[in-house]
C-alpha cells in the first residue's frame, strides 16, 4: 500500500455557523483532497454554491448538527481526533506528526471548540501566529492544517 493510499482525512466543521466559511472550506477541502467534510446541515443556497465554486459537486459532504457532534465523534473509531484551536494548552501545528487516519475538528467562529467537546479530542493543535490579531479565519486555519496533513501523507 502506498503512502497516499493510507491517508484518510475527515474534516469536521459541524460547529461552523457562517455559510461563507462552510462554502470556502468546502472549496479548500475539495482542492486539497479531503476524504469527507462534515457540515452542520445541507445548504443548497446560491451563496453557498457561489463561494464553493462547484467544489460541492465533487467533495463528499455529510452532515452532523452541533447537538449530535459528541455522539458522532464517539463513532469515529480508528481516527485520531485533532482539534484546531487557539487554546493556550494546544501544541504547535508545525511540530505535530499527523496519524494517517485523522479527523480534524474545527471550532465555531468567535468562540472556538466548547470545552466538553475539546475533552473528547486526542490532541489540540494551534497555528503559531505572530501578528496582533488573535486568530485566523476558521476556514483559513483549516486549510493550513489540511495542507500540513497532506505535506506529511501525500
Amino acid at each position: 500500500m502506498s503512502h497516499t493510499e493510507s491517508a484518510h482525512l475527515i474534516v469536521c466543521a459541524s460547529l461552523l455557523e457562517k455559510i461563507t466559511n462552510q462554502a470556502a472550506l468546502c472549496r479548500s477541502c475539495e482542492v486539497l483532497g479531503v476524504e469527507q467534510l462534515m457540515l452542520p446541515r445541507s445548504d443548497d443556497s446560491w451563496e453557498f454554491r457561489k463561494i464553493a465554486a462547484s467544489a460541492h459537486q465533487w467533495q463528499r459532504l455529510d452532515y452532523c448538527p452541533p447537538d449530535q457532534l459528541k455522539a458522532w465523534l464517539g463513532q469515529q473509531v480508528g481516527f485520531q481526533v485533532v482539534a484546531l484551536t487557539v487554546h493556550k494548552s494546544a501544541q504547535p501545528l508545525s511540530g505535530y506528526a499527523f496519524a494517517p487516519k485523522t479527523l480534524l475538528l474545527l471550532g465555531r467562529e468567535l468562540t472556538g471548540i466548547p470545552t466538553d467537546i475539546l475533552a473528547l479530542c486526542d490532541v489540540a493543535l494551534t497555528i503559531p501566529q505572530y501578528g496582533r490579531v488573535e486568530s485566523l479565519n476558521v476556514q483559513t486555519a483549516g486549510a493550513i492544517a489540511i495542507y500540513e496533513y497532506n505535506r506529511q501523507w501525500r
